[in-house]
């Protein structure tokens, strides 16, 4: 974990802080929201959720143009309500209802909406990193500004999809950014013992000619400033980055997880001294930002998503005629038979 900063309020304003700080805490309420709709029985199969990782998601998509890309995990909740997604889209899409990103049809580890520049959540491990590469070579292409942001968790590190898309991102000096959300856990196996270096993504950087960058993943502001570094680099035409965000996840892998492995007190010690929301929060109070004015972002957080997810609630579920809508790119299955 990085040192702590001393704190500046000279290069982030007040109006983004404030920004970064709803981001964060809109994604923590939803996605406790999300787990008790489970709890409700209102949310089938599993999910990921990205509790404690908040700083990462917002501290990107505030540092993004609007036609960025982002190409997201199957912990896409955060990056998908960053990017300003609709909450009763992504609540309704958990529920299987009509009013889902995806009229219910991809739930909670297929998140997509590109009108928001989210292109999509993938539940392969490293298949979107490929996919990100491409995108950025259509923009280099043709000329476009756009950058694509590729977020990924550290065991992805140890897949080839990672070391190939690196590669080619080098070699053609593609507009993309590749980001480590190392939350010190592959599922259940700390990256540890099983990765020959101590840094997963980071420690690789120098193989592909690339700077070596470690950030405190939950301090917003630094993710964000290194955001911002990187996408001028991109757009610039400097080519790719790789960033190693530490961070580490309060949840469970999925719902189903309760995190046994975990060494007794590592959570506790995480919630207590790291905590992305709770460490903003007491920031922007040092910055002189009134008490009633954070109460206000918290209390309209809530209000949204209470709304959002009484809205999700009484959505119809999807009608049967799109079951076989959108399967294949023709629209249809038929085309494959």
């Amino acid at each position: 974990m990085a040192k702590k900063q001393t704190l500046k309020n000279d290069d982030i304003n007040e109006k983004k802080r404030l920004e970064l700080y709803n981001t964060q805490y809109l994604i923590r309420f939803a996605e406790q929201r999300a787990y008790d709709l489970f709890l409700e029985n209102l949310v089938k199969g599993t999910s990921h959720l990205s509790l404690g990782q908040e700083a990462i998601a917002s501290g990107f998509a505030n540092a993004m143009q609007k036609n960025d890309k982002s190409f997201c995990t199957y912990r896409g909740h955060a990056h998908t309500l960053a990017r300003g997604a609709s909450v009763v889209g992504v609540l309704g899409e958990l529920m299987q209802r009509d009013c889902g990103l995806m009229r219910g049809k991809g739930g909670s580890m297929h998140l997509t909406d590109t009108s928001k520049g989210v292109m999509g959540s993938y539940a392969i491990i490293g298949a979107h990193l490929p996919m990100a590469v491409g995108s950025a070579w259509r923009a280099q292409y043709l000329g476009h500004d756009d950058v694509a942001t590729v977020f990924f968790g550290d065991g992805t590190t140890n897949i080839g999809a990672f070391h190939e898309a690196l590669n080619y991102a080098v070699v053609y000096k593609l507009p993309v950014v590749f980001v480590c959300e190392n939350n010190n856990y592959m599922e259940y196996t700390p990256i540890e013992s099983i990765t020959a270096v101590k840094n997963p993504a980071a420690d690789r950087a120098s193989a592909y000619g690339l700077e070596s960058i470690i950030i405190d993943g939950n301090d917003a502001d630094e993710v964000y400033r290194t955001a911002q570094k990187a996408y001028a680099k991109a757009r610039a035409g400097d080519g790719p980055s790789l960033i190693e965000c530490k961070t580490y996840r309060q949840s469970g892998h999925s719902r189903a997880d309760p995190g046994s492995y975990r060494p007794k007190g590592e959570l506790e010690h995480w919630k207590k001294n790291n905590d992305p929301i709770t460490r903003y929060r007491e920031r922007l109070i040092e910055f002189g930002i009134k008490q009633n004015v954070i109460d206000d972002i918290e209390n309209n957080v809530k209000e949204l998503v209470d709304q959002a997810t009484e809205e999700a609630k009484n959505s119809p579920v999807p009608p049967e005629d799109i079951l076989t809508t959108n399967v294949y790119a023709n629209g249809g299955w038929a085309w494959r038979n």
